[in-house]
């Protein structure tokens, strides 16, 4: 949604709370200057958080969007409409950080998956398959010396980013590094053996 030239309306001497009222009774013109406000602030904290403009944009516009439909549970008791936008913002932020990460993660395994197993099979054929592989990623990872195994679980599985892990685990963010790295050529080699 684009900044808007404001009106003749009144709205830009309105309360955050008096426009959020207007949103709820579906005033398009009181969402626009309510956007017109705290745009570039919703883009700055989804920029700091996500660390890329096009994510930050896509935030931005998920978050107005979200304020148009839940408007309504805002509670004026709460406290002021920016915080409660800044919560909103934080939290799609986050959460599209952690499915981006997600959808990495899976590529990387399919990528893996597709190194070791027939990706033709269909049914149950597939579900079998899905399965062996399932087994045998525990029992490689089961392989693995423990260090480079925490390390691995709590990327793939926890979804932690290489930073996260070291902060966690009071490491050294270059151990962490060599751990991820070492534990995922010794996957590699364990998963290669048992597929042969």
């Amino acid at each position: 949604m684009p900044p808007r030239q404001s009106e003749d309306t009144g709205l830009p001497n309105l309360t955050d709370e008096l426009l959020i009222d207007l949103i709820v009774q579906r005033d398009e013109a009181a969402l626009g200057e309510l956007y017109d406000r705290y745009a570039s602030l919703v883009y700055a904290i989804a920029l700091r958080i996500t660390g890329d403009r096009q994510t930050a944009e896509e935030v931005m516009q998920d978050v107005f969007q979200n304020i148009w439909q839940t408007a309504g549970g805002f509670r004026h008791q709460s406290g002021a409409v920016v915080g409660w936008i800044i919560g909103i913002t934080r939290h799609r932020a986050i959460d599209t950080l952690r499915s981006k990460r997600e959808r990495a993660r899976n590529r990387e395994l399919t990528g893996i998956e597709a190194a070791y197993f027939l990706p033709n099979s269909s049914g149950v054929e597939q579900d079998l398959e899905q399965r062996a592989l399932r087994q045998a990623v525990q029992a490689a990872l089961a392989d693995l010396p423990p260090t480079q195994r925490q390390a691995i679980e709590m990327a793939y599985y926890g979804g932690m980013t290489q930073t996260e892990i070291a902060k966690q685990l009071g490491e050294p963010l270059g151990t962490i590094k060599t751990r991820l790295r070492l534990g995922l050529s010794k996957l590699r080699e364990l998963l290669r053996t048992l597929a042969e």
